[in-house]
């Protein structure tokens, strides 16, 4: 049993989740993956297996993020752009101004987990609402998670590209990573598969193949924030090539702008759509590198990549099930990357540097052809 196993059996144990995959890597290898655990607490619940779809809550954003920035790199978008440039619609209201770069590194002003759900039964009367959200300060001046950025910024991406959100992450990033089983709004035969979340008062009944979170229900679940699904092989792949640059995804500089600070000085650190590593009060601990940066999930969920090692780490588990109430998923998180980065990081080092001298000897050979 490796350690990272036995770190979730424990937490299987404590009840804080009923199922959990992980994956730990670099982009050249797998250095330990496993899953364990029933799709649900109820009696006679399947275990889960390497098939299973995990509802990827937040982790939606740095991949909705990736689309975004494949835009970018497509001379569709800029980071400068305006809500309004793109979204007429909120032309004559305070989000006119907000920019992409804002959105992305969630320093907006637009507020965040707002259950909006909750007087907003519709899609068209939910997307009215976000344009009359009173700002929570000055745009570009703080750090305030929000998904209903995101949101926005999903709308953003929609109009630029002229593609349904869904087609675009399709043609943009799980594509191009071969992620054929990722996507919004499982099928049938894609809910028979999924992980249970939360036996939800609202909707009254334990949702499983479902987006979890309520805002995006309202929205078809098909949105920026939250709404995709994904087994543990695709978010190994999406890991490995996080690991790589994301070479399939994005060119080089833009993954770097990417995965860079945006944030320094204002009080959390964020990339663009990605989280970046927090110098207290980290996520995923204190043993990733200083340059790392990820993106965690409400369902339980997270990926996590330090550069300067070359690894990447994927966590999946159903830890609001069958409640959101419980915390244990914060300790569960951090001993689980605070273990895996030690145990495996030395490993990942010596295959990055072996990866970066066989390109080093592939261009001077190419090289010496020209």
């Amino acid at each position: 049993m490796s350690a990272l196993r036995a770190i979730l059996e424990r937490g299987r144990a404590e009840r804080v989740f009923s199922a959990a995959a992980w994956s730990v890597g670099t982009a050249d290898e797998v250095l330990d993956r496993g899953w364990l655990g029933t799709r649900a607490w109820d009696d006679g619940a399947p275990e889960v297996d390497v098939s299973a779809l995990w509802d990827l809550a937040s982790v939606t954003k740095p991949i909705v993020g990736l689309a975004v920035m494949a835009l970018v790199d497509r001379g569709l978008l800029t980071l400068a752009d305006t809500v309004a440039e793109h979204l007429p619609r909120y032309a004559a209201t305070d989000k006119a101004h907000l920019t992409v770069g804002q959105l992305l590194s969630h320093t907006s002003g637009l507020p965040g987990q707002v259950p909006m759900y909750r007087d907003h039964p519709t899609r068209e009367s939910l997307l009215t609402a976000l344009g009359t959200l009173p700002l929570t300060g000055p745009p570009g001046t703080r750090v305030a998670y929000s998904s209903q950025g995101f949101m926005l910024l999903g709308l953003i991406a929609e109009a630029a590209s002229r593609q349904p959100l869904d087609a675009l992450v399709a043609d943009a990033v799980t594509g191009p990573l071969s992620m054929a089983d990722t996507g919004f709004a499982p099928d049938a035969a894609g809910r028979a598969r999924a992980v249970a979340t939360e036996r939800c008062p609202w909707r009254g009944r334990t949702v499983a193949g479902e987006v979890h979170d309520e805002n995006a229900v309202v929205l078809g679940g098909v949105c920026g924030h939250a709404g995709l699904f994904a087994p543990l092989d695709d978010m190994e792949r999406l890991g490995r090539s996080l690991a790589g640059g994301a070479r399939e995804v994005l060119r080089p500089g833009t993954y770097a702008l990417m995965t860079a600070p945006h944030t320094d000085g204002l009080g959390l650190r964020r990339c663009l759509a990605w989280q970046g590593l927090d110098p207290v009060g980290s996520p995923v601990g204190t043993a990733f590198g200083p340059a790392s940066y990820g993106h965690t999930g409400f369902t339980g969920t997270s990926v996590w990549v330090d550069p300067g090692a070359g690894l990447y780490a994927v966590l999946l588990t159903n830890r609001v099930h069958p409640t959101r109430q419980g915390d244990g998923i914060g300790a569960v998180r951090r001993t689980f990357h605070d273990t895996a980065h030690p145990e495996y990081a030395a490993h990942a080092g010596r295959a990055q540097a072996a990866g970066h001298a066989g390109r080093a000897r592939a261009a001077g050979h190419a090289g010496d052809a020209q």
